[in-house]
């Protein structure tokens, strides 16, 4: 039997996770579901379209990464840890997925996700010293926004890119599960102020990441 990881052992992991985030070409877990799909030809217009909303996306995993790196970091209870874990584990294949997606498109991710890391792993920290039931509560929201974000990039992508909406799809389904398992966990809703204050967050990092 395995003895249970101490708090160093955790910080340890959480610098790997941040080096593995950080890394130019993240590796996936899962395959991409643009995988087998044919390349379009896009037209200029349509190429930058899908690529500025692919560097969005990107930017997000990166933040994803780090919120839940900090949560997992400050949890009190394994069950918790071991579900923002494996969470994570899913988001990080979003990210290659977002990352194989731009190097198609011939583009680049964002120049800021040092920063965007830097910050989500901030607030993931400050959220999980809350409580487990609050942490929960807070990847509850998170994933919600995220969701209607990506319902809203699926609207905006150009219709003949059907490996980006396919990678975007299965994100939303993941997200979407991610915010499930949170409630049934024991998430608490958060108050309205917090979520407004989610909400322009991420509103800022779609805003700079589309040009940046």
């Amino acid at each position: 039997m395995h003895s249970p990881l101490t708090w160093q052992d955790r910080l340890i992991a959480t610098i790997d996770e941040a080096l593995r985030a950080a890394a130019t070409a993240p590796s996936a877990s899962r395959p991409s579901p643009a995988r087998n799909l044919p390349e379009t030809d896009l037209a200029p217009a349509e190429r930058r379209l899908s690529a500025a909303l692919m560097r969005v996306n990107h930017a997000g995993e990166i933040s994803a990464q780090a919120l839940y790196s900090g949560q997992a970091l400050v949890a009190r209870s394994e069950s918790t840890r071991r579900q923002l874990t494996a969470a994570a584990r899913e988001e990080r294949d979003h990210l290659a997925w977002c990352a194989e997606r731009l190097a198609d498109l011939g583009d680049r991710a964002s120049l800021l996700d040092p920063l965007w890391y830097v910050g989500s792993f901030a607030v993931g920290v400050a959220a999980g010293t809350l409580g487990d039931a609050v942490s929960l509560g807070f990847v509850e929201e998170t994933e919600k926004q995220v969701e209607a974000h990506l319902i809203d990039h699926l609207a905006r992508l150009p219709q003949d890119d059907a490996k980006s909406r396919a990678i975007l799809t299965r994100m939303m389904e993941d997200e979407a599960h991610h915010g499930t398992m949170a409630s049934l966990a024991g998430g608490v809703s958060l108050p309205k102020p917090i979520r407004q204050l989610m909400a322009l967050g991420g509103g800022l990092l779609r805003r700079t990441a589309l040009i940046l």
